[in-house]
């Protein structure tokens, strides 16, 4: 998902953010020919996610660092355990410690949170998949991330796949309305998904042949209800009100995809650190 001249082209915008004129606190304390060594280690649990995009941030800085890890993406990690270790320049080590953790930080946060719901729904068919409630220019990054830790991915953006909300069928004047108009202008490649509110309106997107039906913010009565009304004749998302709490139960209404900004607008980032 996440290809080399991508990586290296955000990690390169994140390093002129951070460093801006110079490392006035690095470039002072150190000497060209300083060799430095340390260990990236996890003060938690976690799923391991980012080490790529980790390696591209010292890379970019100097070919001389060199980093040998001990754990892949998507492997577990438990408090202590030493993920790396580092040893090149200690200036450019220095220089770029904030950013390298900042990535793995966040992408292994997300991935941690994924897997804790996918687990949470535990033997149920439903797969926990993400939304476009997004860090703006990190998207491609968190979708990763939730791919990591088990999860599945939703549309990747607006041109992915069709999808009419509320507000698109009140412009539209009706669901039906709106499902015939795109039907006439999209590519046969495109999906058209709904997102419906009562039984009522999944009947009416059924009546138009649509691909993907959201159940968003029913109860689990109305899930059920709704899950055996389309009975396999689209595939079946649910929305709303979804937390570690309530997505097994969610999950045992038969739906096939239940979908939360929870996994990433909310994952919490994993304490890894860089010890000399």
């Amino acid at each position: 998902m996440l290809n080399n001249f991508f990586i290296e082209d955000h990690v390169k915008k994140a390093l002129q953010e951070d460093i801006g004129f110079g490392d006035i606190t690095t470039d002072y304390l150190t000497n060209e020919d300083d060799i430095m060594s340390c260990s990236l280690n996890t003060r938690v649990n976690g799923i391991l996610c980012g080490k790529e995009v980790f390696e591209t941030v010292f890379k970019i800085l100097s070919d001389k660092i060199r980093i040998k890890f001990y754990f892949n993406d998507g492997d577990e990690i438990k408090k202590g355990d030493k993920i790396a270790d580092i040893e090149g320049p200690a200036r450019y080590i220095l220089i770029g410690e904030r950013t390298a953790l900042n990535y793995a930080q966040r992408m292994s946060g997300i991935a941690t949170e994924t897997n804790k719901y996918q687990k949470a729904i535990g033997e149920y068919k439903a797969k926990i998949v993400d939304t476009r409630k997004t860090t703006p220019c990190f998207r491609a990054f968190e979708k990763y991330s939730v791919k990591t830790g088990g999860g599945a991915l939703h549309r990747f953006n607006l041109s992915d796949c069709a999808m009419i909300k509320d507000n698109h069928i009140k412009y539209a004047g009706s669901l039906t309305k709106a499902v015939e108009k795109l039907k006439q202008n999209i590519s046969h490649a495109h999906k058209i998904e709904v997102e419906c509110d009562t039984a009522e309106q999944v009947k009416e997107a059924l009546a138009c042949g649509v691909d993907i039906i959201m159940l968003d913010n029913m109860t689990l009565s109305e899930m059920k209800e709704c899950v055996n009304l389309i009975n396999g004749q689209a595939i079946v998302e649910a929305s709303g009100n979804v937390n570690l709490e309530t997505v097994r139960d969610i999950a045992s209404t038969g739906v096939d995809i239940i979908s939360s900004s929870a996994i990433v607008a909310k994952a919490p980032t994993l304490d890894l650190g860089l010890d000399m």
